[in-house]
């Protein structure tokens, strides 16, 4: 089975690099351009994952997080923040918005698909976790 990724990012080239390191290990990556757009997504789609950047149009990423939180479908789908936001606190707002996981940009393109798949793995809701 293939692993389904929604990618909430309104940046090209960031939206161009995850999905080409994803889709090169045969995940389906679908794109939203904001919160707003991803929330809709998430309810029709039903990823396995949620990649969310923090600084978007429209919704931010800690809005669009609380809201997919609220949707029963959705409560238990990690949520994972990509984001350039690396200042003291900001992993600690992510996680307290509702996301699962944290992690920086730029993404190391060697090791990226292995942490989001961390999150993928049986046992727990979200895997092995950090």
């Amino acid at each position: 089975m293939t692993v389904r990724v929604l990618y909430i990012e309104d940046n090209d080239q960031n939206f161009y690099l995850v999905n080409f390191i994803l889709s090169a290990k045969g995940w389906t990556v679908i794109r939203a351009n904001n919160g707003r757009e991803g929330i809709d997504l998430a309810v029709k789609e039903v990823p396995d994952v949620i990649l969310l950047d923090i600084l978007l149009p429209v919704m931010d990423g800690y809005a669009t997080a609380r809201e997919l939180r609220k949707l029963p479908g959705l409560s238990m789908t990690p949520i994972i923040a990509v984001t350039s936001y690396a200042m003291a606190g900001d992993r600690e707002k992510a996680l307290a918005a509702g996301c699962t996981a944290y992690i920086e940009k730029p993404i190391n393109p060697k090791t990226f698909t292995d942490q989001v798949s961390r999150y993928l793995s049986p046992g727990s809701p979200w895997g092995e976790g950090p």
